[in-house]
């Protein structure tokens, strides 16, 4: 096939350009043909690598009209749109329905953010998708009702293909500690790009409870502040981290690794991690690349209860916070791992077992059998109107 996708791309610094490079190299590696029409914002230039073949404007709505143009005139068998609305210009990213509905080909979509409680603009965008779009793919089993309950999408469109999780190469706990600097120290971490939202300064002040304990903790928050956050507020919010790290004295026991880490070097922080967290507090979230991939690696991890977290973490994979944002809580959970080498074990053990099952391997396997069957059922159909047509005559 002939697979063009519509999203952001590397290097621009995102969760859903890394999502659509991983996506794309595996369709690669199983011999499909991919191309990417990355969206790009006008305050940046980006060398871009050879596999984008047109540029889209975010901000500027007759780009997405361009863009669609470009892929009819193309050999395209089908398009696949990474949704999430911050990175489509327009109210509430409705700029990709400019895109979608001058759109000549089969295309798929999907979804990074499906919510319970959208605003209006929210639910006018994607449920209008979802009546455009040949296929949906959504990633857990709860946003696939969700899409069909609130957003109107058919269920015989949708299907859950999980996040993927990229290949990380074993490595010894002990060694990288040592090669880090961190032998004896207790590992706690969270990655990912930075922002309020995140729910970082609850696990801060979780380790200021766990301290007089285990006075050997240390929690590495890894990742730089996101780009957009940069463009608005500047570092306040890193700013303000660091500074409720140094209120509650705990200079020792935080470091802030401010990299957009390499996956090499990310497998490093995640392999030498002794509990994972995600304290995000925003319960709707529907999916978080970072907790896959820290499921991947087979992390014993600790997370609040957002969407994604609940469906991932299921079935004793993980230890699940009741509430979004007691610090208190999240060092419990947090002590309950540290203290009972066998429960950590037993969490690594069935956390590494689904991360094989969301190899990116096989999601790229799970994407080219819908897009195949997809792809089909477009051209029965057309089939069907030209033996009407001809029926007429």
């Amino acid at each position: 096939m002939n697979i063009v996708i519509l999203s952001t791309y590397p290097p621009r610094e995102c969760g859903i350009a890394s999502f659509s490079k991983d996506l794309r190299d595996n369709l690669v590696s199983i011999d499909e043909n991919v191309s990417i029409i990355a969206i790009t914002d006008a305050k940046n230039s980006y060398d871009y690598p050879k596999e984008v073949i047109f540029e889209v404007s975010q901000d500027e709505k007759e780009s997405f009209r361009e863009a669609a143009d470009f892929v009819n005139q193309s050999s395209a068998d089908v398009v696949i749109i990474q949704h999430e609305y911050g990175i489509f210009g327009g109210d509430d990213g409705s700029y990709v329905l400019e895109f979608a509905n001058h759109l000549k080909k089969p295309f798929v979509v999907t979804t990074h953010t499906v919510l319970l409680e959208p605003t209006f603009g929210q639910k006018n965008v994607l449920s209008r998708l979802g009546a455009a779009a040949n296929g949906i793919v959504c990633m857990t089993k709860r946003s696939a009702k969700l899409l069909s309950k609130v957003y109107s999408v058919p269920e015989h469109k949708i299907r859950v293909i999980p996040h993927g999780v990229p290949f990380f190469e074993p490595r010894g706990r002990g060694e990288l500690k040592q090669k880090y600097g961190y032998t004896g120290r207790t590992i706690v971490s969270t990655f990912g790009l930075i922002g309020p939202g995140k729910g970082i300064e609850n696990c801060i002040k979780a380790i200021s409870e766990l301290v007089p304990h285990h006075p050997d903790i240390l929690y590495l928050v890894l990742g730089k502040t996101h780009p957009n956050i940069i463009k608005k507020y500047g570092e306040s919010y890193r700013a303000s981290l660091v500074s409720l790290v140094e209120e509650l004295g705990l200079t020792d026991n935080v470091k802030f690794i401010n990299e957009f880490l390499s996956l090499d070097k990310l497998g490093d922080y995640l392999y030498m991690t002794d509990v994972y967290v995600t304290p995000y507090p925003n319960k709707n979230q529907a999916v978080s690349g970072t907790l896959t991939y820290a499921v991947g690696c087979g992390r014993a991890i600790v997370s609040t209860p957002y969407e994604y977290a609940l469906e991932i973490l299921g079935d004793g994979r993980g230890l699940i916070a009741q509430n979004s944002d007691d610090p208190k809580e999240l060092a419990f959970l947090i002590e309950k791992i540290i203290n009972d080498p066998a429960l950590k074990q037993s969490l690594e053990n069935k956390a590494q077992e689904l991360g094989k099952k969301m190899s990116w391997n096989n999601v790229a396997k799970l994407y080219r059998s819908f897009l195949e069957e997809l792809i089909a059922f477009a051209d029965s159909k057309i089939k069907e109107v030209v033996s009407d047509e001809r029926s007429l005559l």
